[in-house]
């Protein structure tokens, strides 16, 4: 393991829980005895890739479609996820929040780790769609988050007016089908080990521990937990 555990996430930037499980695996590092050693990786998974946003949707209205219930029911299902948010110290505003195609700002999220500011990107992207009512699917909004993480505004731009990136976008959501992906957050522990949900920060300490005792990897990727934490896939939010 020649001291590094690799720690490989696939998330969404429109999946509240892959928020919520992204200051977990933080949390966990902090306690974890070797944190110094930890290398992360964001890797592109867009649950609804085909997603046309118009200016009359909001999250409520879609989350009742999508669950063919009322919007009373979206609204409390909504609140439920902020207040799991607020005790992972996350301010989620979800009912200011803009739907969008995640592409664009995945597209970005590879020019950001050539650069190894995936993580500070990362971040940046949730907190604009999650808490600051941002449209991370504008071409503005994302050269301005680019240029906050250090990156050059013609470099951002002109990825973002291309379709640069693409093929590793696709790479990533090809390679989460290969290893069963079913949901996201999805981590993948040194290609060793795989925990899948937003679970408590206790799962992911277990699995830290357990994968830097056990040194070298092996062949067989092996999903730990039984039942998925908090998640979201094709089908919605659980």
């Amino acid at each position: 393991m020649d001291n590094k555990l690799k720690i490989q996430i696939w998330s969404d930037v429109m999946c509240p829980y892959c928020y919520i499980g992204k200051r977990r695996i933080e949390g966990a590092i902090a306690k974890f005895g070797h944190q110094n050693a930890i290398e992360i990786e964001w890797k592109s998974f867009q649950l609804d890739s085909s997603f046309k946003a118009s200016p009359e949707d909001n999250l409520y209205d879609h989350l009742a479609e999508k669950y063919r219930k009322d919007r009373d029911w979206a609204v409390e299902m909504v609140e439920n996820m902020t207040q799991n948010a607020k005790n992972s110290g996350l301010d989620f505003q979800l009912g200011n929040a803009i739907l969008a195609n995640s592409y664009k700002a995945h597209r970005l999220l590879h020019l950001a780790k050539k650069h190894n500011v995936g993580d500070e990107l990362k971040e940046l992207l949730f907190k604009a769609y999650m808490t600051e009512g941002k449209n991370v699917d504008d071409t503005d909004t994302l050269i301005a988050l680019g240029e906050a993480v250090g990156m050059e505004k013609e470099l951002v731009e002109g990825v973002l007016n291309s379709d640069a990136y693409g093929q590793e976008v696709k790479n990533d959501i090809a390679m989460a089908q290969q290893i069963g992906v079913q949901g996201v957050p999805f981590f993948v522990f040194d290609n060793k080990y795989a925990v899948s949900g937003a679970q408590h920060e206790e799962t992911f300490v277990k699995t830290l521990e357990k994968v830097w005792e056990e040194g070298s990897f092996g062949p067989q990727l092996t999903v730990l937990n039984a039942n998925e934490g908090d998640s979201c896939g094709i089908d919605g939010c659980n």
